[in-house]
């Protein structure tokens, strides 16, 4: 969770919008875990990094937090982007700066679900995937498969 240490080893960082307080809506992030926990066939313990935090506890500092989503992205093994924009509720303009940062890496798997609100909010970023070689699903579940999928190649971190 948000801002606890990062252990090393095989890693997935859910990357995406987080609900906010002010709307609440519920979190996609457990059922991305469910997912994960379910299909892992590793021989070694995968992390699962969540920005959002235990408890709802808030970061001391805004950087703070930043810091620490920063480093886990970069630490870990894959990305998983699950964008299901609506921009009232979740609009994640965090999220395609992160992305931007990480459509390049070799890590990143970008999930955006046709049926969410605003789909059309996602045509760039799905642009730029195909465009990076990124894995473009549509299912929180293809999402993850093809997180997993990258851990299982990838060499260590």
């Amino acid at each position: 969770m948000a801002r606890e240490p990062i252990p090393a080893g095989a890693s997935v960082f859910l990357a995406g919008p987080t609900p906010d307080k002010r709307t609440p809506v519920p979190s996609w992030r457990p059922e991305a875990v469910r997912l994960l926990s379910e299909e892992w066939t590793g021989a070694q313990p995968l992390t699962v990094l969540s920005p959002e935090s235990r408890h709802g506890e808030r970061a001391d500092r805004y950087e703070t937090q930043v810091d620490w989503e920063t480093e886990a992205r970069a630490r870990a093994t894959a990305i998983l982007f699950w964008i299901p924009r609506d921009m009232q509720t979740m609009p994640g303009m965090t999220t395609n700066v992160e992305f931007g940062l990480d459509a390049d890496s070799g890590r990143a798997v970008l999930g955006c679900p046709p049926d969410c609100p605003n789909p059309e909010r996602n045509r760039y970023l799905i642009y730029v995937a195909r465009r990076h070689g990124v894995p473009v699903r549509t299912t929180l579940a293809d999402t993850a498969a093809a997180a997993l999928a990258l851990v299982a190649t990838a060499g260590p971190r």
